[in-house]
């Protein structure tokens, strides 16, 4: 079923949830990769780094319609547990949210090249868009390495950190709901059982 019901997340919410951890995940993968293994200006360096960009702008799209679809859609029963364990869960799914959202933005917004979409076609520095000449430089008076010094702080210090941070007690509360207290919190992204015919 797409849609989500009173005991599962449907066939998009899943999707949509394991796409963004895997492109997450690939996104780390593809930064570190070209920190730790390329030299500067090579070839590989500029792949891994344009591959890193467009892993991003793939997260910030899915992470809309994540926002979307979870909006129009009512959300699994959450399962028996105490009014503060539900008020956590709550705020640790607004917390990824945000950090899901806040990434991909400062990313885009701090980088001083072009993003080559997956080598199919590129997407303009933020430096060279209307509203960075019109808002950023002439309004407020910034230049690009004036702006993008914050946004690379929380894009790379700051958010890097937190981001896994929040994975990490999001993947380890689930995997204590499954295995300690033996409830269907992790069972509900997994999607429903075949049932025999």
């Amino acid at each position: 079923m797409l849609r989500n019901s009173a005991s599962h997340y449907g066939y998009v919410a899943r999707t949509l949830h394991w796409l963004t951890a895997l492109l997450f995940l690939l996104a780390y993968i593809s930064v570190y990769y070209r920190q730790w293994f390329t030299e500067a200006r090579t070839p590989e360096n500029w792949t891994a780094l344009q591959l890193h960009l467009s892993f991003g702008v793939t997260i910030a799209v899915l992470v809309a319609l994540r926002v979307y679809w979870r909006l129009t859609n009512p959300q699994p029963q959450p399962e028996p547990g105490s009014a503060l364990m539900h008020k956590a869960a709550h705020l640790g799914h607004i917390a990824l949210y945000g950090v899901l959202i806040v990434m991909p933005l400062t990313g885009y917004l701090g980088t001083g090249v072009a993003t080559e979409y997956f080598f199919l076609f590129d997407i303009p520095k933020f430096e060279d868009t209307w509203l960075f000449q019109t808002v950023v430089a002439s309004s407020m008076g910034l230049s690009f390495e004036q702006f993008e010094a914050p946004m690379d702080f929380i894009h790379k210090q700051g958010g890097a950190y937190v981001v896994w941070l929040l994975i990490l007690g999001h993947a380890g509360a689930a995997f204590y709901h499954h295995l300690k207290l033996k409830d269907r919190t992790l069972l509900k992204m997994l999607g429903p059982k075949k049932t025999a015919n």
